[in-house]
């Protein structure tokens, strides 16, 4: 599998995380033609070699022309969901807009859906973001990894004013996230994780650093000048283990996840014993009982799990002693997340205790396929038994998105993802 790895030594910006996938390999002209796809006018791209601290790397030097207008999150999400970008590279430009759009709601007290974008609505944060996603995508990357970050202190300039570092709504991605942190090194006083950088790697990575063969590294700098070398690098490379790639775990790849599989016809299914590409997986299974939580409490915990990395997480209703009605809260995932996901739990419902178990899942080789739709690609999944499609799911996330920009039903979507996956 392919996966890159984002050593953040020195904090993380949108910038810097493009620069430094161009100069792993990224070809900026590829970079752009994606890009063109968003309809964006009045920017350019500069890409310039550059050796800070006796290390060369590469800065990206983002140029935009004045007048150019805030962006909320309908209208950014419309214009992600609307262009034709490659691979996954949508779905995760969504999710990390998404990421922001929360905690910008958290921040300012407003629900995610009425946020209206300051500086990350600005076309600069837009190519990062997107810029971002679409070079992985390009680069063949399957999964992201990423290290703790170290947060800096003091204030930033923003249009709300001076605000204290880490700004309010990094620190409130960070802390969705999970993503573990560290003090700034020394003499590096300022923002070191901007909200861009933030989101797309609460988003797209997973904070450790995996075994890998490394081929390709690329160094990204920022515009600022510190004491110490002021940028990331990305690690490109191969890993031997048997882990979903990140499009998988952000878009909650599990067996019972609400989709509903449409069949082939049954002479292309092959015998059920049939299984020589399926992938033996040694999980864990959270689980608690709540006979005090609301329903509205309980689909929150939900959403934090699945989040946080969760493979699945679900609720079934149940009866305890004395006939109390209750439910059970569960979720599936791998063992390295078994306390970051029970300590959501805790802290979420009114639970002494989160119970969990090791168990084996037999899961079917998948593949994804870009359907398309009269509204735009959308993303579909096939299940695949012996090397045979066994069943279909049009991606949610870029359903939703399209149904959302053009006020159309979901099903309608879904069906058109179906016929236009068959056709292709």
């Amino acid at each position: 599998m392919r996966i890159a790895y984002f050593d953040c030594f020195h904090g993380a910006a949108g910038d810097m995380l493009l620069a430094a996938l161009l100069d792993a390999g990224l070809a900026i002209s590829d970079l752009e033609t994606a890009l063109a796809g968003l309809g964006l006018d009045g920017y350019t791209l500069r890409h310039e070699p550059v050796t800070s601290h006796g290390v060369t790397g590469s800065r990206l030097h983002i140029a935009v022309a004045a007048g150019q207008p805030q962006r909320d999150w309908a209208q950014i999400r419309a214009l992600i969901a609307a262009a034709p970008l490659p691979g996954p590279s949508r779905a995760w430009a969504l999710g990390a807009f998404a990421r922001l759009a929360r905690a910008e709601g958290a921040v300012h007290g407003v629900p995610a859906e009425q946020v209206h974008f300051h500086e990350v609505g600005a076309i600069d944060s837009l190519v990062d973001t997107v810029g971002v996603c679409v070079g992985l995508a390009l680069l063949g990357v399957e999964r992201v990894y990423a290290s703790a970050l170290p947060l800096g202190r003091g204030w930033v300039t923003t249009q709300h004013g001076p605000l204290p570092v880490p700004a309010p709504a990094t620190l409130a991605v960070l802390a969705e996230a999970r993503a573990p942190t560290l003090p700034a090194p020394p003499g590096s006083d300022g923002e070191l994780v901007t909200p861009t950088a933030a989101a797309l790697l609460a988003e797209l990575a997973t904070f450790r650093q995996p075994p890998m063969t490394v081929a390709q590294i690329g160094y990204g700098f920022g515009q600022k000048t510190f004491p110490r070398l002021n940028g990331l690098r990305v690690w490109i490379g191969e890993t031997t283990s048997d882990e979903a790639p990140t499009t998988h775990d952000h878009t909650h790849d599990h067996s019972s996840d609400g989709h509903s599989y449409t069949h082939e016809p049954s002479s292309l299914i092959p015998h059920p014993s049939s299984l020589s590409e399926a992938l033996s997986e040694a999980l864990v299974e959270l689980r608690c009982n709540l006979d005090d939580a609301t329903g509205e409490l309980i689909a929150y915990v939900i959403e934090r799990l699945l989040v946080a990395g969760a493979l699945d997480a679900w609720a079934a209703p149940l009866m305890m002693k004395k006939g109390r009605p209750a439910v059970q809260l569960a979720c599936l995932a791998r063992p390295e997340q078994t306390n970051a996901l029970a300590a959501i739990i805790l802290h979420e419902t009114p639970t002494l205790g989160v119970r969990w178990a090791p168990v084996e899942r037999l899961a079917a080789a998948r593949d994804w396929v870009e359907a398309v739709t009269p509204w735009g690609p959308v993303r579909v999944k096939r299940k695949l038994l012996d090397g045979a499609v066994a069943g279909m799911a049009p991606e949610y996330e870029d359903c939703a998105a399209l149904a959302r920009a053009h006020g159309l039903p979901l099903a309608q979507i879904y069906a058109a993802a179906l016929r236009g996956s068959e056709a292709g």
